[in-house]
């Protein structure tokens, strides 16, 4: 879809331009503030205009806590009102300054971009959909970050510019807000031959229900609370742009923040830890935490580290988990990828991918599942290609994990943990290795060097050949299982 060069100086000026390109189908327009931005992008944008001259030094009083605020509950009407006079504000400003400035901090506003809008933002554009930025903030600030983000056309207010080359305070056309912003959708749509009912449209803002109400696909992004509400009521999708997609995130708080509460050692009373490496988990980015597997209790000890590291952990679970009535909404929102063992893994691989690139850390067990009779006591540990596999699509680094004695507190034959073993928990050694990258795109070699790692982390008992009692067999196996 072709860009306009900047504004014109009249509304009407800007209604004869007609498109180069059209289509027949679709497109997918995306609100800037809480939408495709992690919060409000006022903060980045003055601080541009100060660098550059046209606002002062100084802080306007209370500049801090109305972003604030903006960024906790969205927009509101005072909010909007002080927006719509930002025209007057302007006057006199150079439209070549304000370019310049704009130019200046486009970069930080794409930074500014929440994770999973762009991996949305890539979908739409591999679909052949055109992307288009509408947004209430002047056009003149936001076309070099639009351009830079790879939008292809912007829709936004327009400042007048005067024969002098500066503004002249007033609004040229629309208001870019609420109806106002649905009425320029829907001009744009039409001298470019697109579908609404085809196409989608983004935003946090109860003010912008008219627009999501003229597309066939609206979806509530890290809405307010009157959308999040009013979305449900029309049954709208719902996401949020800083979570993998499934993960609630109402008012910034998702299901694994909760549990990271509740999962911590002076809670679990029936086990004692002993941890050691959790520094080397880094603070952000996508990284995959590769973990030995012995006991049901893992997922929760593994999620405990990430905890204490200030991680969510997204786990690769097996459909069985995802898929069953109760607890499989509840990991989904935890996050949780479905894999199919028995299918084609190819989904579940492109969505840990996503999540990687999108800057979360993939929670997996290369052995896959539990190692039963006694292969559980084998020094050498065995692992499937999965961790290797995304390590290397993505080049993000993998940080081997091992953990011993959890099956000391839930043993694979018993249908609950020891959850009143109070008097004499079990001691569960945990230690996190150092991230690395393969060495080798050589599946084989690659698991081979994982599963060594890991292995390097046990006790020095792990790797010494032991004949278990027929007792420790059976423990190995599920309480059903006759083998």
């Amino acid at each position: 879809m072709a860009k306009t060069a900047g504004p014109a100086k009249s509304k009407k000026a800007r209604k004869k331009t007609k498109p180069t390109n059209v289509t027949s189908g679709g497109a997918a327009f995306f609100d800037l503030d809480r939408t495709l931005l992690r919060g409000a992008s006022g903060p980045i944008i003055t601080g541009g205009l100060r660098a550059h001259g046209l606002v002062t030094d100084k802080s306007i009083p209370g500049e801090s806590l109305l972003f604030g605020v903006f960024n906790v509950i969205g927009e509101t009407l005072p909010s909007m009102a002080l927006t719509r006079q930002g025209a007057r504000a302007a006057k006199g400003w150079s439209v070549k300054d304000t370019r310049a400035a704009a130019a200046s901090i486009a970069q930080d506003l794409v930074e500014a971009v929440e994770p999973f809008a762009r991996e949305v933002i890539e979908d739409h554009k591999a679909a052949g959909r055109p992307v288009v930025l509408a947004t209430t903030t002047p056009v003149d600030l936001v076309r070099p970050f639009a351009e830079l983000l790879g939008m292809d056309d912007v829709l936004a207010t327009h400042y007048r510019i005067a024969d002098d080359g500066t503004y002249d305070g007033t609004i040229d056309g629309e208001f870019v807000w609420n109806r106002g912003k649905a009425r320029e959708v829907a001009e744009w749509a039409r001298a470019n031959q697109v579908d609404l009912a085809e196409s989608y449209a983004y935003s946090d803002s109860i003010f912008d229900v008219p627009l999501l109400s003229s597309v066939g696909n609206p979806v509530a992004v890290n809405p307010d609370p009157r959308l999040f509400a009013y979305a449900k009521l029309r049954r709208w999708e719902t996401v949020w742009f800083n979570a993998p997609p499934g993960v609630p995130k109402p008012l910034g708080v998702e299901p694994m923040d909760v549990v990271a509460q509740l999962v911590r050692p002076e809670f679990i009373r029936w086990m004692r830890f002993d941890m050691d490496g959790i520094g080397n988990i880094p603070e952000d980015g996508g990284v995959i935490l590769a973990s030995n597997h012995r006991s049901y209790v893992d997922p929760m000890v593994v999620s405990l580290v990430a905890a204490k590291a200030g991680r969510p952990a997204r786990f690769l679970s097996k459909k069985e988990v995802t898929d069953a009535p109760v607890v499989g909404p509840i990991v989904r929102s935890l996050g949780a990828i479905r894999v199919d063992r028995q299918g084609d893994t190819a989904e579940s691989t492109n969505k840990a991918a996503t999540a990687l690139r999108a800057g979360e850390l993939i929670a997996l067990f290369p052995q896959g599942t539990i190692p039963r009779g006694e292969k559980f006591f084998k020094p050498d540990l065995e692992g499937r290609y999965g961790a290797i596999r995304l390590a290397l699509e993505t080049d993000r680094p993998l940080i081997p994990m091992a953990l011993w004695g959890t099956e000391k507190a839930w043993p694979r034959n018993r249908k609950l943990p020891y959850l009143l073993n109070l008097a004499d928990p079990p001691v569960i050694r945990v230690r996190v290795g150092k991230p690395y990258r393969p060495t080798s795109d050589n599946l084989d070699q690659a698991i081979t060097e994982l599963m060594s790692k890991i292995q390097d982390l046990l006790p020095d008992e792990a790797s010494r050949p032991y004949t278990p009692t027929d007792a420790e067999l059976a423990a190995t196996h599920p309480a059903s299982d006759k083998s």
